[in-house]
């Protein structure tokens, strides 16, 4: 592997989230019943022209904004022409001269620290195709058009990525992005985002390329990672036996873990491009640039330094809280109950993540509140709570016993969970707990210090893990040193 160096190049599709399709008004709700939401303008039908929804562009802009493109004020649409069932009018509209959005770039961090800067290409406006269902009738296929004229951002890469981490880093942040903008739900599952990688090898050292495959359709971060990793060693294995990559088109299967040729791959030339004569040239003004940018909110990128620098957060606990804006939202939400941004964020990140990853529930799910666990950590920094009983006591939130914000007061309350912190009686308690064991004492005192651990838990059981554990190990510390 280390005498070959892969190039890869993603090109991500986005659903953008309005309300209608890009050149009609029929919905693009998920779900509906097959071809309840194809017009006649999504079919092509005659006499049915198409008009451009402003609300794509909106979104379109605000994507070129957000990663310092070049936004063209004047593009084209185009017709690209190609044969498919699921493509009614025998063309899909796109753009390919002028696109909307030129060239940008996104900065790229992956978990081993490195930063890579991802050169953006273009992204443009264009049509969906419709879906092909091959289980719904025995030895047939059938055509669902509801997806037809759903509008898409289709954001082209640079071949700036060298590894199948890389590639799979710059989805997830591409997927964090449209979130944080809002232009789409980022629900992979409904396919909602896509991609296709464009691979291919050559040696190590080597500036020429070399040929490429794409791997079509990919719609998840692990897949995108495994399928690259795939068609690299599968290209390096063809030319390392003599052969030549075949520049073809590929589909991954999952379950085989391997990659498939699909049919041979097309130039752009094969696509017989022309403006379509439907649509008039998108023409934006400056007013209708800046009414957008206007709009932006806070970016992933600013919002990690705002938690480093304004909440002296570590940059490893900026970057997890800020890759999904609505976790963020949800432990600003905390730590604007709690007042302290360290234990808001080691709660959402570490109690409150478990249980979602455990439940296969996503944030907006989540049975505790925001409110419930900000008045949760603000009691283990008054001193009412140990960690060990919120830690209870946020579990029989996660149940649902408990009503409102006041639900972690009621509870603390009525099961008498109050985190005991009378110096007197612990001082008791610890005293009886040292005479009842002379020889760990003993050992102590000689120098076995791991036993402070044996004794602290002794007095932990003694009160039901209510005592103050601080002040356990303050008062253990002084007993077991007095002869």
């Amino acid at each position: 592997m280390t005498q070959w160096e892969p190039v890869i190049g993603l090109e991500v599709h986005v659903q953008l989230a309005t309300t209608s399709k890009i050149f009609s008004g029929a919905s693009t709700a998920f779900g509906a019943e097959p071809n309840s939401q194809a017009c006649p303008v999504d079919l092509g039908l005659p006499g049915a022209l198409p008009v451009l929804n402003q609300a794509a562009v909106r979104m379109a802009v605000k994507f070129g904004l957000a990663i310092g493109a070049e936004v063209h004020q004047f593009s084209i649409f185009d017709r690209k022409n190609y044969f498919y069932p699921d493509l009614p009018k025998g063309y899909q509209i796109s753009q390919f001269l002028n696109p909307v959005v030129g060239t940008g770039s996104l900065e790229v961090h992956t978990e081993d620290g490195n930063v890579r800067t991802v050169g953006i290409t273009r992204a443009h406006l264009e049509e969906d195709a419709g879906k092909s269902v091959h289980d719904a009738f025995p030895g047939l296929t059938g055509i669902d058009f509801n997806r037809t004229g759903t509008p898409l951002l289709e954001i082209v890469s640079e071949p700036d990525l060298r590894s199948p981490e890389e590639a799979s880093a710059y989805f997830r942040q591409l997927h964090s992005l449209v979130r944080y903008l809002k232009i789409c739900d980022g629900n992979l599952a409904e396919a909602s985002m896509r991609c296709d990688a464009n691979v291919s090898v050559r040696p190590a050292g080597s500036i020429t390329l070399g040929e490429r495959t794409e791997i079509k359709n990919i719609n998840s971060f692990r897949f995108v990672e495994k399928a690259i990793r795939y068609e690299i060693a599968r290209q390096i294995d063809v030319l390392e036996s003599g052969g030549t990559v075949q520049r073809d088109t590929r589909l991954y299967d999952a379950e085989r873990d391997e990659t498939r040729p699909m049919r041979t791959k097309e130039f752009s030339d094969d696509y017989r491009y022309f403006p379509d004569p439907d649509l008039l040239p998108l023409v934006i003004d400056d007013a209708f640039i800046e009414s957008v940018r206007a709009e932006l909110p806070e970016l992933p990128d600013a919002r990690r330094a705002r938690y480093g620098d304004a909440l002296n957060l570590s940059d490893y606990d900026a970057r997890w809280l800020t890759n999904d804006p609505d976790i963020a939202d949800y432990f600003e939400a905390v730590y604007e109950v709690c007042g302290d941004p360290k234990l808001a964020a080691n709660w959402v990140m570490g109690e409150l993540s478990r249980n979602l990853n455990r439940d296969e529930l996503g944030i907006h799910d989540a049975p505790v509140t925001a409110d419930q666990l900000g008045i949760l950590i603000r009691r283990i920094g008054d001193g009412t709570l140990s960690n060990n009983i919120a830690k209870t006591i946020f579990q029989t939130l996660w149940k649902g016993e408990g009503l409102g914000p006041s639900g972690v007061d009621e509870i603390i309350a009525t099961q008498g969970l109050t985190q005991m912190s009378d110096s007197a009686e612990l001082e008791g308690i610890v005293a009886a707990i040292v005479a009842d064991h002379p020889d760990q004492a003993t050992q102590f005192r000689a120098g076995k210090d791991k036993l402070l651990g044996f004794f602290v838990g002794q007095v932990m059981q003694a009160t039901e893990g209510k005592a103050n554990p601080k002040q356990v190990n303050e008062l253990l510390k002084k007993r077991l040193d007095r002869a």
